[in-house]
């Protein structure tokens, strides 16, 4: 099993904050000899009696030395990610978890949003300190 990011438990009680409620840590997807471990699973339980709607999603603290690198790898695993549970767990939604700082200072680049836009990457944005979400971006 693949080590966690340093905001893991700082994103998971932000998504529990928000009344989402962490159903796998990690999510584990099997496609064929494969096995993808996603960072988590959730499901909000109000939105549940509306449509049941569940995402996964993937931590990333973008903290290393190169963030491009960083940020190269992270796409990456994020379309893994997304064509397996496409074909496996459809009814799941997968986000990127993106700390406040990266996202100002990085993610706000026409080259990032470029990536991001054409990739459809799906993200949030969170404060590492008020442990809240500032922005989801779809």
């Amino acid at each position: 099993m693949p080590a966690k990011d340093i905001y893991h438990s700082i994103v998971r009680r932000v998504l529990e904050k928000e009344g989402w409620t962490i159903t796998d840590d990690p999510l584990h997807i099997k496609y064929g000899t494969i096995h993808l471990y996603i960072d988590l699973g959730a499901k909000n339980l109000i939105a549940a009696k509306k449509n049941g709607k569940k995402i996964a999603v993937e931590i990333k603290s973008f903290i290393q030395p190169s963030i491009i690198n960083e940020f190269h790898t992270t796409i990456g695993q994020f379309i893994n990610y997304r064509f397996a549970l496409k074909e496996k767990q459809p009814e799941r939604t997968l986000y990127l978890a993106v700390p406040e700082d990266a996202h100002q200072s990085f993610f706000m680049l026409p080259f990032v949003q470029g990536i991001i836009q054409d990739n459809r990457i799906k993200y949030f944005v969170y404060n590492i300190d008020q442990e809240n979400i500032l922005k989801w971006q779809n």
